[in-house]
């Protein structure tokens, strides 16, 4: 069975050449196009498709207004196109919080010619979006439970008194986070959640481009009571600080005087596809902290990350693992699963709860 997919571009041109990249899949077919939100949402009423791809950028109705309104009335896997601007990288976050499935962009504006060159990681980032189908229906509500939170924080936090642990973080109080397709969402989940007392540094790998992590970050930094940033080459690890690696470049934490560590942050290319890359970070703190730090995968395609993730559990290291209940794309969690990596296969619910257990214990001993 074919999946079923709808195109959404105000421009005539994007969605006939975005239509061919997708046929070139056996596994979709476009059923329909739209030119602007409003006709989007007429089409998804009528045709009930598999997945949707939507441009942000267009008249009468933006694709972050049509999205808002596709994930209150008819749930289903969305796409987003976006442009290489910070303008629309914000937008591109917001749409991921909203509910947005994944996302990929125009490699040179908003008309890109060259838009072919990208077939087949938006082939694949669509085919899976139309798989997932079934868990993005039921996932729905939580989101909406998971963005009021988020609206609450973001109303209280002028007044936490957060966190500002100026001492430097060591091997014990590390968190490592590796997370791909479906990160945004489950990290806008699990980071809130944690206390503005938490003693830990977390460092963390998400699969996404330049531009778009900066964004991220303050997304983040507006909804956590822990300070979050994009992470800075030759900066300390500071307790109470959450670091996202800067898309388009590796993070690696590197061992400074006695114990303590700080980032590195480059482009040199490895043997991983991903820049960042989740292996890249986690080998790093196998070199510089043994087995003493939290090494967590989360949602995401593919393996990244998954053989350092179980080196540190063979060497006695504590690793957590997403279960599938909660997984959008159960890729990366898998693959450490099976290698018998995971200590503990957690739903996204109790993750949070689990990290101040393990490092609140690390800490005091």
């Amino acid at each position: 069975m074919r999946f079923k997919a709808l195109v959404v571009d105000d421009s005539a041109l994007m969605r006939s050449e975005i239509k061919k990249i997708l046929e070139l899949d056996p596994d979709l077919e476009v059923i329909a196009t739209a030119q602007n939100g409003e006709e989007a949402l007429q089409l998804v009423k009528e045709c009930q498709p598999d997945v949707v791809t939507m441009d942000i950028n267009m008249p009468e109705m933006n694709g972050l207004e049509s999205l808002k309104h596709i994930m209150q009335e008819n749930p289903c896997p969305v796409v987003m196109v976006s442009a290489l601007t910070s303008e629309s990288a914000d937008e591109t976050i917001e749409a991921l919080a909203v509910g947005a499935f994944d996302f990929f962009q125009k490699p040179s504006g908003s008309i890109s010619l060259d838009i072919a060159l990208q077939g087949d990681i938006i082939r694949k980032k669509v085919r899976v979006a139309a798989r997932s189908k079934r868990k993005i229906r039921s996932a729905s509500e939580s989101w909406k439970k998971i963005d009021r939170k988020a609206k609450v924080i973001e109303r209280v936090r002028q007044s936490l008194n957060r966190s500002r642990n100026e001492r430097l973080a060591s091997a014990s109080s590390i968190v490592a986070i590796g997370v791909s397709t479906g990160g945004p969402r489950a990290l806008m989940s699990i980071l809130p959640a944690l206390p503005s007392s938490f003693k830990g540094s977390i460092v963390i790998a998400q699969h996404m481009p330049e531009k778009f992590t900066y964004s991220f970050a303050k997304r983040l930094d507006g909804i956590c009571a822990l300070r979050v940033k994009e992470a800075e080459n030759g900066e300390p690890l500071q307790n109470g600080v959450i670091y996202i690696a800067p898309g388009g470049r590796h993070l690696r934490v590197l061992q400074h005087s006695d114990r303590h560590h700080g980032i590195e942050v480059d482009n040199q290319m490895t043997n991983s596809f991903y820049m960042p890359s989740v292996e890249v970070l986690f080998r790093s703190l196998l070199e510089s902290a043994g087995n003493q730090w939290l090494g967590i995968m989360l949602t995401g395609m593919g393996s990244d990350g998954a053989q350092a993730l179980t080196d540190l559990r063979h060497m006695g290291g504590h690793t957590i693992a997403e279960s599938e209940d909660s997984c959008v794309v159960f890729g990366m969690p898998r693959k450490v699963i099976e290698l018998e990596g995971a200590e503990f296969t957690l739903h996204q619910d109790k993750i949070a709860n689990k990290i101040v257990e393990l490092i609140g214990n690390a800490v005091c001993h």
